[in-house]
């Protein structure tokens, strides 16, 4: 509750400052002389409770609970806020506020003003003002520290206040208190002594004005510099509070328990802002929280990790350990000690903690140090995962070991047994959390859970699916989880039961549902099955494609994307290249499925029902489109584009008769026949680009004669100049070699070569007038005059391919048959010479 915050902040720092106490009821007598507030003459304990005896006010009692006269004065008080001489007044008017009116009764309205009023120029000068240890501030530093930070935590509860400049700008301060409390130097320290608020003869308190005016708020960070001794510099450019190594000498040796729950009180509201953590990132609050808990400071393993944890959650972890790994590391070890050393029951409430200050995978992956703390903490997980647990127990259990798995996948987790019955547990639970649905919504505790066991499942699917090590040559059992023949069966046993309850509960998933982000855990973590097994539930695949098509259709089209998996997706970095999510993630998931899917018969009729291919045509030009906005350098392969053009060839070589029909295949031509021409200039881009080529002559030898249209032209020009520059004849007398712009990429490009060569037959046979682009484009001169100079293609497979395109010219065109003739006569010892098939095409002896 805000205005429960605020008053309760307040009135505490009073409770705590004697002397400011009396300082402020002294102003309060003086500063409200010309209104004289009609107060209550209950306490402010029964005030709090609702008033009078059975809880009710007064007949005057207006909404809110407070009666005319306290509502009188209340606008009293906030007018004296407003217009405040000095921070006497202020307090005055706002420990006046606090004793009037109990915090329940202040509706938002008025606490919206009090708050305005207050502003934060008060607290920031309070705060300077104590660091600065100003003699001239009538309090102890630590009092006006205490004053300020409860003021700040006060303010922060509105996210106006909270996300303002002059409140962003205290956070280093904040951040230096709480690594090494309230410091200050010892000079200071003397004039405070020598300086103390003199009291008159009857005990009156004199006049103070702590107010500076040479302290204004943007003189914070400043300030904080001046006072730590120390700071290190961040590798964002933020500076970080360092420990202290001076002489001076501190005012308090421990950090006071108020002070630093105000303090992170303050740092957890700017968390909360949609920014908020990134804001405290580049305010060094990562080094200054690492070195609070390593100092054991106060309230900093009760606060500050779980303030820590909410930085490291989501899209912030990558940036955090890449700036900060050495103190994640160290406090990542501490953490692993302290879990290593509990007891049992301790470790399962440290399970979840744990798991968030591991390391995102690939960071630090080479650190022995990190290795040690991993091997560390799967000596003590096995027991515990073959210990008899509750299904509240196991789950944090199971969630920890996943995340040991993202970082070095089974190679540390322990023997294949214990691999086995890992696997065999999260299965478990899987099934046991799915089969309470549908009518039973899961908790978050549970989802959680069951999305940690989807990723050990996934893990299982590819050790299992991963060629078996010979007996002989196997490492010890305890260095790596390599399963045998007999333990992969039964680890694909159980995931397919698994498996199995993950289709059934996506059957029952409703379109108003789509945009839960734990169907889309458990829809991604079925994907990751597809992809590598589709014999297993052949029928219960089959059966649940229409929904796998309509879901991941409805997410690119976006049209039910709700904001909560929006927000999931942001903070998880769900996104192409770890940005914004787009829509197109979902179908990226199941490509590999459909691309194996599409070359089944029955699969891919219950495709086509769907349109799928329609769907498929959009993915890659919303794709393209992202793409073409990249600049050269930043273009890099793309599978999701090449698995798309892969399934789409499945229904261009089976379904001859739809790709003719549908619409969606000439929206296709275009799209490639823009595409191309841009591809075959970004070498980075050219296995996408041999894709792009063969899909498109594919379609292309569909089509019946007739004329080359504008399209078909600039994409068949493309297409052999592309084509063209994968051999390299400079070798010549010798063999053709791959040319320097394939090598890398031929290994996945040479099948799609070949086929885009017997492709370009085929489109010659359709359509002959192409065989005058083909000559015109100087396609046929070129490479007779490779295979004439050279003594052989690099493979059988690349010359029969070479063979068929050539027979296909000489068929439907007489010219072209000529030239190869011609050709074929002066090579009496080339590699045009092997191609025997040709010879008889042209009829040359």
């Amino acid at each position: 509750m805000v205005d429960f915050l605020f008053s309760c902040s307040f009135r505490c720092v009073v409770s705590c400052c004697p002397l400011l106490s009396k300082l402020v009821t002294g102003v309060i007598m003086a500063d409200s002389a010309d209104f004289t507030p009609t107060v209550n003459s209950q306490s402010p304990g029964k005030e709090e409770q609702g008033g009078g005896e059975g809880g009710g006010g007064s007949e005057g009692d207006v909404k809110g609970g407070l009666t005319d006269a306290q509502r009188g004065v209340l606008e009293r008080c906030v007018h004296a806020l407003k217009h405040a001489k000095n921070d006497s007044q202020t307090l005055a008017a706002l420990l006046l506020i606090s004793r009037l009116c109990p915090a329940s009764e202040l509706d938002k309205p008025m606490l919206r003003r009090i708050f305005e009023a207050v502003g934060l120029n008060l607290p920031a000068r309070l705060l300077v003002t104590a660091v600065r240890g100003d003699e001239n501030s009538g309090l102890p530093p630590n009092e006006l520290l205490s004053l300020g930070t409860a003021l700040l935590a006060a303010l922060s509860t509105e996210p106006d206040m909270a996300s303002s400049p002059q409140l962003l700008a205290t956070v280093p301060l904040l951040l230096g208190i709480l690594v090494n409390g309230p410091v200050f130097t010892q000079q200071k320290q003397e004039a405070r002594e020598q300086h103390q608020v003199g009291q008159s003869p009857d005990g009156e308190v004199q006049s103070a004005n702590i107010s500076n005016p040479d302290c204004n708020p943007a003189s914070v960070a400043q300030s904080a510099e001046e006072t730590e001794s120390s700071k290190q510099k961040g590798d964002d450019g933020s500076e970080a509070s360092r420990v202290s190594t001076s002489q001076e000498n501190p005012l308090s040796s421990s950090l006071d328990a108020a002070l630093a729950a105000d303090c992170y009180l303050v740092l957890t509201a700017v968390c909360a802002l949609p920014r908020g953590s990134e804001l405290l990132l580049s305010r060094g609050a990562i080094s200054a929280l690492c070195q609070a808990v390593e100092l054991k400071q106060t309230l900093s393993h009760e606060k500050g990790l779980a303030l820590l944890g909410s930085l490291l959650s989501g899209k912030n972890k990558d940036k955090a350990w890449s700036k900060h790994t050495p103190e994640l590391l160290s406090l990542l070890v501490r953490l692993s000690k302290d879990f290593c050393e509990s007891t049992d029951e301790t470790r399962l409430g440290m399970c979840g903690q744990l798991a968030q200050f591991l390391p995102p995978a690939g960071v630090a992956a080479e650190s022995e140090e990190l290795k040690a703390v991993v091997g560390s903490l799967w000596e003590v997980l096995r027991p515990m995962v073959q210990a008899k647990l509750t299904p509240r127990h196991i789950g944090p259990i199971l969630v920890l070991s996943a995340c040991l798995l993202d970082l070095y996948g089974w190679e540390m987790a322990g023997p294949p047994k214990f691999c086995c019955l890992l696997v065999n547990r999260a299965c478990v639970e899987v099934r046991m959390g799915l089969e309470d649905l549908p009518g039973n919504d899961l908790t978050p505790e549970v989802q959680h859970t069951i999305t940690g066991c989807y990723r050990i499942m996934e893990a299982a699917i590819e050790q299992a699916c991963s060629p078996g090590v010979p007996q002989a040559a196997a490492p010890s059992q305890s260095s790596i989880s390599t399963l045998s023949l007999q333990q992969s069966r039964q680890v694909l046993g159980v995931l397919e039961e698994a498996f199995s309850g993950l289709m059934y509960f996506l059957q029952q998933v409703e379109p108003s549902r789509y945009g839960d982000p734990f169907v889309f855990a458990t829809f991604r973590s079925l994907c990751s099955w597809l992809a590598e097994e589709t014999s297993c539930l052949k029928e219960e695949v089959t059966r649940l494609l229409p929904f796998l098509i309509n879901y991941t259709r409805s997410h690119l089209q976006g049209g039910i994307l709700e904001q909560s998996l929006a927000d999931w997706m942001v903070k998880m970095s769900i996104g192409e290249d770890g940005g914004a999510w787009t829509g197109r993630e979902a179908l990226r998931y199941l490509l590999p499925a459909l691309c194996h899917l599409s070359a089944e018969e029955g699969p891919r009729k219950v495709l086509l029902d769907v349109d799928t291919p329609a769907l498929l045509v959009d993915f890659l030009s919303q794709s393209w489109t992202f793409l073409r906005g990249k600049t050269s350098a930043a273009s890099t392969r793309d599978p999701s584009m090449e698995t798309a053009c892969s399934a789409l060839l499945n229904f261009t070589v089976t379904e001859p008769e739809r790709v003719r029909k549908d619409l969606c295949f000439r929206s296709l031509e275009v799209l490639l026949s823009e595409a191309l021409p841009l591809l075959v200039n970004k070498p980075r881009l050219l296995v996408l680009t041999a894709n792009c080529c063969t899909l498109g002559l594919m379609i292309g030898r569909l089509k019946e004669g007739g004329s080359v249209e504008a399209g078909q032209r600039r994409f068949l020009s493309s297409a052999l100049r592309f084509l063209r520059s994968a051999l390299d004849s400079s070798s010549s007398p010798g063999p053709v070699k791959v040319s320097l712009s394939w090598e890398d990429s031929w290994d996945d490009a040479a099948e799609l070569w070949r086929l885009s060569l017997q492709a370009l037959g085929g489109c010659a046979r359709a359509q002959p007038s192409i065989t005058t682009l083909i000559r015109e484009e100087g396609w046929l001169r070129h490479m007779l005059a490779m295979l004439h100079q050279c003594s052989a293609l690099p493979d059988q497979l690349t010359q029969e391919a070479l063979e068929e395109a050539l027979c296909a010219l000489a068929e439907r065109c007489p010219v072209c048959k000529q030239e190869i003739g011609d050709m074929m006569t002066r090579s009496s010892e080339g590699a045009l010479s092997n191609m025997k098939k040709l010879k008889k095409s042209v009829v040359v002896k």
